[in-house]
């Protein structure tokens, strides 16, 4: 599975994108904001391997993509897309150097554009913790309605944490295209 935009390349990750994801998602920066992380390296080996069993499973329904520049291949971070029933959740992690050029934006809308396109969508949502002013704009530019705010919405690293939740509707998405 591949998908190209302007810029990226959406692909399936490999065992030789290792040094490249580890790069990042071992990267406290990059992971102020995650639920998960920063990995060791056997944390990061797990998600590999977690990665390719979803790419082998039938009906897909979990899609965890290397975002890639076109021009040199590069990887960036990665973009998922989740999908039950009628319903998807999308997200992205990129890594800081990449951050603020528009990548995380390029790889979302694409991500939306095969929800919508090919799993015949109704809802996408996106939800992101309320200090990631980025991450927040990036969803906003993709024409996402801020829903609400999920107060101790989920427990990870030992605490819970808040989410701001964000949606597109098939037919919002249409009338922006």
């Amino acid at each position: 599975m591949e998908f190209c935009t302007e810029r990226l390349i959406l692909r399936e990750f490999t065992d030789d994108d290792f040094a490249a994801v580890h790069r990042y998602t071992s990267n406290p920066d990059a992971m102020k904001f995650m639920l998960w992380g920063p990995n060791s390296e056997e944390e990061t080996r797990g998600f590999l391997a977690k990665v390719a069993a979803l790419a082998a499973e039938e009906p897909r329904t979990g899609y965890e993509l290397a975002v890639t520049r076109r021009d040199d291949g590069a990887l960036l971070g990665g973009g998922c897309l989740y999908v039950t029933g009628t319903n998807g959740e999308i997200g992205y992690c990129l890594s800081p150097d990449a951050w603020n050029r528009g990548y995380a934006t390029e790889a979302a809308r694409e991500l939306m554009r095969y929800g919508f396109e090919e799993h015949r969508l109704h809802r996408i949502f996106a939800t992101c913790r309320p200090a990631n002013a980025g991450s927040a704009r990036v969803i906003e530019k993709l024409g996402m309605q801020r829903e609400g705010h999920l107060r101790e919405y989920l427990y990870a690293k030992g605490r819970y944490h808040d989410s701001l939740l964000f949606s597109i509707l098939e037919e919002e998405w249409r009338a922006g295209q």
